[in-house]
């Protein structure tokens, strides 16, 4: 008797169980359609990266939000049809939550490492505290096709751009390119080929704007550089110093008919960058110097369309900020629309024309004075602290391609020590003083001398390079100048008798070991500074470093050997 409703049970369960599971597939198919209509228009995977978006639920509400803006039509901003390209591509909001970056900066405008120095350097930084790489390529970077012209004859090789990659990786370091498509374009502007392409014709540092083959140009360099950086999360377009922007011809007839507006003008450019640069790799942040921005509009750069696409990068080198313009910065950048903001602080390259030597105090006090800048962030609220690149300049005065070299990146690296460390620490307290000591492997460090390991015992890349530098700039122009400050060589055998080429060859005995001996110490030294320089450098480094720090000195001693020697052999000359 129990056995038809058993049975009525068993059917009842297995239609209510079929009407679930039906119920359950559509809604599912529902929301994954959803989500995947939303990462289609967005424009890729970065929609439903764990490390950069919301929970899925969020996701869902996000992506109808970007879809509805997306479809929204583009607001004319008025003037010349050039001044209305096409907005960016929308992109994924970065999760603003994430920990602000520590950028190492490595600009390779001059005495670009080898890649065995880069294996041997990217561990340390990430011990000392850095989660990110700065490549400022410049002419190292293997261009090719119509770009070839711009390679440097020791630019690094694709695979070597594959290895630097693998090596950040394996230390942990987030690399983000650094390419110039405004200012500071020397490197390719000095090029015949593309000598047209300038804003003022006699001076290659800025491009026109305006130019037919000025977007080309920086597009092709863009986009080789991002095809070697596949999955990259942000991109610094450089845009800082864009020195005679609105002398050329071509500027002054559009700042003629568009209210002589200068900061339009620029963000015309850069806009156009950026629409390509997203459109090609959608979810990819920008960043860009400020310095241009700094007296444009707010209304203007609320006009442009970039602040959601863009990072200023506010930029200070001094060991003592200006800390209310720094907030005037922030404050402005905030009110415009920004999303997020960068620092650059420096730890070498950055203290005097033709720089040798690193000073320690200088570079400290400008983090320090980076860590009050970053205190007062809360009080901007809406505009969120992203990061902080050490920027490390290779030539200093303008940082063009043309200056002269300044510190050697091993001289630098105690330097970059005691500042990532500051930054870890908040100051450089005892703390971070003894994590700098172990980890470059050092007794002691003394900040107002800009000494490291005075007592040995240094054990960071580079080191040897380190403390022969330190040696050369202690004593070699010293040395000779003593040896020519020489009495009896001041009177026995003078500028005159060298031009004349005489001299008493028994008075010129007095001071012929003493020479003769300085000579040969020099000689060997400096050999061996060589060898230990050509570990890290290429041959055009060495020769230009020892161009501008040795051979001024060297050559006079070398000279004053040769007449030495000229006149013993003629037994005193004729004079």
């Amino acid at each position: 008797m129990r056995k038809p409703a058993v049975l009525r049970l068993v059917v009842l369960s297995v239609v209510v169980l079929t009407a679930v599971r039906f119920l359950l597939r559509s809604n599912v198919g529902m929301v994954l359609s959803i989500i995947e209509r939303g990462h289609r228009e967005i424009g890729g995977g970065a929609v439903l990266n764990e490390k950069q978006t919301p929970q899925k639920k969020e996701a869902l509400v996000w992506a109808r939000q970007q879809t509805s803006q997306s479809q929204e039509p583009q607001k004319s901003q008025g003037g010349e049809a050039q001044d209305s390209p096409k907005k960016p591509k929308v992109t994924p909001r970065q999760d603003t939550n994430q920990t602000p970056l520590r950028v190492v900066h490595f600009d390779l405008k001059g005495a670009a490492p080898k890649l065995t120095y880069l294996e041997q350097v990217f561990p340390l930084l990430s011990s000392l505290g850095a989660n990110g790489i700065l490549l400022e390529y410049e002419d190292m970077f293997p261009y090719e096709g119509d770009l070839q012209i711009l390679r440097s004859p020791h630019a690094y090789s694709v695979e070597d751009i594959q290895k630097i990659r693998h090596l950040a990786e394996l230390s942990k370091l987030e690399i983000i390119p650094l390419v110039q498509v405004f200012g500071h374009l020397e490197f390719a502007l000095k090029h015949e080929k593309f000598s047209n392409l300038r804003e003022v014709p006699g001076f290659p540092n800025s491009l026109n704007p305006h130019a037919p083959g000025s977007q080309p140009l920086v597009q092709a360099m863009l986009s080789q550089v991002l095809d070697r950086h596949p999955g990259l999360r942000w991109l610094h377009i450089g845009a800082d110093e864009v020195f005679g922007l609105g002398q050329g011809l071509d500027s002054k007839n559009w700042l003629n008919s568009n209210n002589g507006d200068m900061g339009r003008m620029f963000l015309n450019h850069v806009r156009e960058i950026v629409h390509f640069a997203t459109e090609r790799h959608p979810g990819l942040r920008l960043l860009m110097w400020d310095d241009m921005m700094r007296h444009i509009s707010v209304d203007t750069l609320k006009a442009s369309s970039l602040t959601s696409f863009v990072s200023p990068m506010i930029w200070d080198y001094g060991a003592d900020l200006q800390i209310n313009q720094i907030e005037k910065f922030i404050s402005n950048y905030q009110a415009a629309g920004f999303e997020g903001v960068w620092f650059a602080s420096a730890f070498k390259g950055a203290s005097g024309v033709a720089q040798d030597w690193t000073p320690l105090t200088q570079h400290m006090k400008n983090h320090l004075s980076w860590l009050k800048v970053m205190a007062v962030m809360p009080k901007y609220p809406s505009i969120h602290f992203q990061g902080i690149a050490l920027t490390g300049w290779q030539r200093y005065e303008r940082y063009d391609h043309f200056t002269v070299l300044c510190e050697l990146f091993p001289v630098g690296i105690p330097s970059l020590a005691v500042c990532l460390q500051s930054l870890a620490h908040g100051g450089f307290n005892e703390e971070a003083k003894k994590q700098v000591l172990h980890m470059l492997g050092c007794k002691n460090i003394n900040l107002e001398k800009s000494l490291c390991c005075s007592e040995g015992g240094g054990a960071f890349p580079g080191y040897e390079v380190y403390q022969m530098v330190l040696h050369i700039r202690e004593n070699l122009k010293s040395q000779i100048h003593q040896q020519f400050d020489n009495q009896h060589l001041k009177g026995w055998f003078s500028r005159y008798h060298r031009k004349y080429k005489f001299g008493n060859p028994r008075n010129m005995e007095f001071f012929k070991d003493k020479m003769s001996k300085l000579l040969e110490e020099w000689e060997d030294y400096l050999q061996n500074f060589r060898t230990q320089m050509e570990a890290i450098y290429f041959a055009d480094t060495v020769e230009e470093w020892m161009e501008e720090n040795v051979n001024e000195h060297m050559d006079k001693l070398r000279e004053l050997a040769a007449d030495f020697e000229q006149v013993i052999k003629s037994r005193g000359g004729q004079k």
